[in-house]
């Protein structure tokens, strides 16, 4: 049950504003999932290749055992239906993929990519429970692997997306081997065509640098509760 608590001290013109900055928060609220419902409504992306990646045995402790090849359309953990199958019977299982900014031209691994997925790592076990959830970077899989060891990313499957085109084409690498984080949400049909669905970057026009992906990360949002708000902080890997 709501209850507006006002709080000893509280000032007439304290609460009155508190008042409508609440109001203005419930309108951003329904904004936003307006935004969602229009985003589940997009109509069928693009069927893509299906590109191939590198991926390391799933524990992070086994050291030098070899590397696996695995395809796109294999990330989708439910199982594919026969032609005979009821439409309805389609696979509703899509795979969320996170673009590492790691490789190739980025030497360093990105200190705000890095921010995102140490917040992953920690929630990709409930992400699973309703769709197949990924971790793809431009670095070999050693490379990322180490990293990712040091960070302490032990839910997460780690992808690499060696020779492949599969960033460039994505969006998230440029003809140079520069490289951009993005999220991407792919579906695959009931005859295995595997399709884009989505994809947001952090520049999402001119004027945003790297506020496109911002609401994945619960650090900005606790800063933006203070006072000083977010300000010119800037994360770092040397923490």
């Amino acid at each position: 049950m709501f209850r507006h608590t006002r709080l000893p001290g509280e000032s007439a013109e304290y609460l009155a504003a508190r008042e409508e900055l609440r109001l203005a928060e419930i309108e951003l609220m329904h904004r936003r999932e307006e935004v969602a419902a229009r985003r589940r409504a997009l109509p069928p992306g693009p069927p893509l290749d299906d590109y191939l990646f590198l991926e390391g045995p799933a524990d992070l402790d086994s050291g030098d055992e070899p590397v696996r090849e695995v395809r796109l359309s294999e990330l989708f953990t439910a199982p594919e239906t026969t032609p005979e199958a009821r439409p309805e019977a389609t696979p509703k299982r899509p795979l969320i993929m996170y673009q590492f900014m790691y490789g190739k031209a980025q030497t360093d691994p990105c200190p705000m990519c890095t921010l995102w997925i140490d917040g992953f790592s920690n929630i990709a076990h409930h992400v699973t429970r309703n769709a197949d959830f990924v971790i793809a970077a431009a670095a070999d899989p050693p490379v990322l692997r180490t990293y990712a060891r040091s960070r302490g990313w032990h839910r997460l499957r780690l992808l690499s997306c060696g020779d492949s085109t599969f960033k460039y084409d994505t969006g998230s690498e440029d003809k140079d081997g520069g490289q951009d984080s993005t999220v991407s949400v792919f579906t695959r049909d009931g005859d295995g065509t595997v399709r884009h669905f989505y994809s947001v970057h952090p520049r999402m026009s001119p004027d945003i640098a790297e506020r496109g992906i911002d609401v994945l990360a619960p650090v900005w949002h606790l800063l933006d509760l203070t006072p000083q708000g977010r300000g010119d902080w800037y994360p770092s890997v040397d923490y």
